[in-house]
């Protein structure tokens, strides 16, 4: 982030990805934004995923945001939770991270065991 306008515009996207996808979702991704999540780059992961679901054309996966998990040496932590299957943690998830999650994840449905934590 450069400035704070910077960040208003991806609230901004973020805002309107989560609007469009709150009703009819099929899974939710969910991004640790504390402090520690902040630092590590979350912001940029979350952007990186709202872009990664635009360019495959899903719209029935809800982006959320949550605060500290209590693993600050895994952040940015990402939660990925499809309809009737179990909860994936995902560490150290940057952009290209996110990408790959959404590829082989989302859309292959398919746990990217790299990333995955446990």
């Amino acid at each position: 982030m450069k400035n704070l306008d910077e960040l208003r515009g991806i609230r901004d996207e973020v805002r309107k990805a989560l609007e469009m996808r709150a009703e009819g979702q099929r899974a939710r991704i969910v991004v640790g934004m504390g402090t520690c999540g902040i630092a590590a780059g979350a912001r940029e992961t979350m952007l990186a995923f709202v872009e990664a679901l635009t360019a495959e054309a899903i719209t029935d996966v809800a982006i959320t945001a949550t605060g500290c998990a209590g693993f600050c040496d895994q952040e940015p932590l990402v939660d990925v939770e499809v309809r009737g299957e179990p909860v994936v943690r995902y560490g150290h998830v940057n952009a290209a991270g996110a990408r790959r999650i959404v590829r082989e994840h989302i859309v292959a449905g398919k746990k990217v065991e790299a990333l995955a934590l446990g």
